[in-house]
């Protein structure tokens, strides 16, 4: 089908998931998102300040289908129960006090579906070892995008409202730093397509062509993650004018 960004975005939490398009393979049992991109978000990835700040605000709920298309078929019933601090008699709970459970929560000011997996050894402590989301395929229709946030190959745009969001990604489009691929392309053909809008234009999915030589050379250089890891908006255009 044809993606028209004004139609399809899980942005606007007061619409729900009504703008979310799935694809499905029954014989197989497998649900999942034919636009929206899966993040998976590993432990040494959730340290970051700006993982924090998202985490922050994520509000714990009950699962729903959404919930369900983010973990694989046999680990969907484990959403639906509660940790071994509220019940030890959990199916998830390990040796008593041990716990492998799901949470699920959403994310306010995107509407978004997200799913972290606990894990609890039997001593004191544990932690959550993974999340799982979606990225939305734009920011909200009235906002404005102001900055660019990276750590730890985690992506974030901040809007001029201060609402700070995962990078709008488009699913077969991943974005990376630090080589010359597909990665970097596909991240500085989205930054380009920003500066050439003033920030108007938030859609995912920016042909790899659109990329600005020296946007590209600073998403292909890998500066990100050794050092620079911000860029406003004016940074972005300064870098074409270069």
């Amino acid at each position: 089908m044809t993606y028209e960004p004004v139609d399809l975005n899980l942005t606007d939490p007061t619409k729900g998931f009504m703008h979310f398009v799935l694809y499905t393979e029954p014989r197989l049992g497998v649900a999942s998102s034919s636009l929206n991109a899966e993040l998976k978000i590993e432990a040494q990835q959730t340290v970051t300040p700006h993982f924090q700040e998202w985490l922050g605000r994520l509000v714990r709920c009950e699962p729903n289908a959404m919930h369900c298309t983010l973990v694989e078929p046999t680990k969907i019933p484990a959403l639906f129960h509660p940790c071994v601090t509220e019940d030890p008699s959990i199916p998830s709970a390990i040796n008593g006090s041990g716990c492998v459970c799901r949470r699920t929560f959403y994310d306010p000011e995107f509407g978004l579906p997200v799913v972290g997996q606990h894990f609890k050894q039997r001593r004191e402590g544990g932690t959550d070892q993974w999340s799982k989301t979606f990225a939305p395929l734009a920011l909200r229709p009235d906002d404005v995008f102001s900055r660019f946030h990276t750590g730890r190959s985690l992506f974030w745009a901040r809007t001029e409202k201060g609402a700070l969001s995962i990078l709008p990604q488009r699913e077969g489009r991943g974005y990376s730093v630090g080589y010359s691929g597909g990665g970097p392309s596909a991240l500085a053909a989205y930054l380009t397509q920003l500066a050439d809008t003033d920030g108007q234009n938030t859609a995912a999915g920016a042909s790899y062509e659109e990329a600005h030589p020296a946007i590209l050379a600073w998403t292909q250089s890998g500066a990100a993650d050794r050092g620079t890891n911000e860029l406003s908006l004016g940074d972005l255009k300064a870098m074409q004018q270069s």
